[in-house]
């Protein structure tokens, strides 16, 4: 009987996970979803033969936490340039 191996792939997603809440944000956000959402498809179909689907699922969930601060970020950004002009029109 063979081991079960892990999946290369979820891996990866766990790293580009971590990468994108430490310092590349979305850039490794994104790539860390895709990735894990491949692996953990990988790992349900290998009926047993692959492993790591709590790294892909970790992965996923640390991309979507990026997403998640990067779109706040770009929010309050564009409110802050918004109030910025509307303070900017309103003292002249």
């Amino acid at each position: 009987m063979r081991q079960a191996q892990p999946e290369t792939t979820a891996v990866v997603s766990l790293v580009l996970g971590i990468l994108s809440l430490v310092a590349v944000s979305i850039l490794a956000g994104i790539p860390a979803i895709i990735v894990g959402r491949q692996a953990r498809e990988n790992i349900r179909a290998s009926n047993g033969a692959l492993t790591g689907e709590s790294y892909a699922q970790a992965g996923i969930v640390m991309g979507w936490v990026s997403v998640a601060i990067a779109v706040v970020g770009a929010v309050v950004a564009i409110g802050l340039l918004i109030f910025g002009f509307f303070m900017a029109a309103t003292h002249r």
